[in-house]
C-alpha cells in the first residue's frame, strides 16, 4: 500500500473525525438541551412578574433591606472587578467568579474586611451585630461565605431567623411567611444527597408577590 494511499486515508479520517467531534457533537448537545432542559441550559434565569431577568437560580446575590430575607455573605457579590477601574465593562456583564486567593494570601483579608481594617474578623463580628441589632438570631450560614462565595441558598433556619424583621417591615402575619418559606424550600437532591435549602432571590421574589396587610 502506497505512502499516497495511506496519507489520503489519515487525512479523511481527521476530516471525520473533527467533523463529528467538533461541529455534529456539540450541536446535537445544544439541541437537547434547549429542548429537554432549557431552563438550565439557558443558565436557570429567573424573572420577575414584569418577565425581566433579575438574577440566576445558579448564584446568590446580596439582599440586606429589612423587606427582604438576607442572603449569606458573598466575597464577589458578582465580580472582582473594580467600579472605579471597570474600563472593560466587566461590572456591566454580570459576571460572577470568586477570587481564588489562597487563604495565607493578604489579598484575601484585605478583600474581605477592606483594606483600612487591620481586624479580619471585624466583618464577621459587624455581621453578627447588624443581624443582633436586627433581632435576628446568627446563624452559620448569616455570618460566613460559602466554599465558592456563590451560593444562592441558605437554610431553612437561617430564612426562618429572619421572619420577625421581614413581617414587621413588611407588616406581613409571620404565618405567611413560614409558609412561604416552606413553598420555597429545595429538598435533598434524589432525596438522600445535601440538605434542604431555600434559594432566597426566588424567596424574594415570592415576598414581593404577597401583598401587604397595611
Amino acid at each position: 500500500m502506497s505512502f499516497a494511499r495511506e496519507a489520503n486515508r489519515a487525512i479523511r479520517s481527521t476530516l471525520v473525525l473533527w467533523v463529528i467531534g467538533a461541529i455534529i457533537y456539540p450541536l446535537a448537545i445544544v439541541a437537547f438541551g434547549q429542548i429537554v432542559m432549557p431552563f438550565q441550559a439557558n443558565g436557570s434565569l429567573i424573572k420577575n412578574a414584569q418577565g425581566q431577568v433579575v438574577g440566576s437560580a445558579l448564584i446568590g446575590q446580596p439582599f440586606t433591606s429589612d423587606k427582604y430575607f438576607n442572603s449569606r455573605p458573598s466575597t464577589s457579590s458578582y465580580s472582582t472587578a473594580d467600579p472605579k477601574k471597570d474600563d472593560a465593562g466587566v461590572l456591566q456583564t454580570g459576571v460572577s467568579g470568586a477570587s481564588n486567593l489562597a487563604p495565607s494570601n493578604i489579598a484575601l483579608l484585605e478583600r474581605i474586611r477592606g483594606k483600612d481594617d487591620p481586624d479580619p474578623k471585624k466583618r464577621v463580628e459587624g455581621d453578627l451585630t447588624r443581624l443582633k441589632t436586627a433581632g435576628v438570631q446568627p446563624t452559620a450560614d448569616l455570618v460566613y461565605t460559602s466554599g465558592s462565595s456563590l451560593d444562592p441558598h441558605i437554610t431553612p433556619e437561617a430564612a426562618k431567623a429572619q421572619i420577625a424583621r421581614v413581617a414587621k417591615a413588611r407588616r406581613i402575619q409571620p404565618n405567611d411567611l413560614e409558609t412561604l418559606i416552606t413553598q420555597n424550600t429545595d429538598g435533598r437532591f434524589l432525596g438522600i444527597f445535601g440538605e434542604p435549602g431555600v434559594n432566597v432571590l426566588k424567596l424574594n421574589l415570592a415576598l414581593d408577590a404577597l401583598k401587604s396587610t397595611s
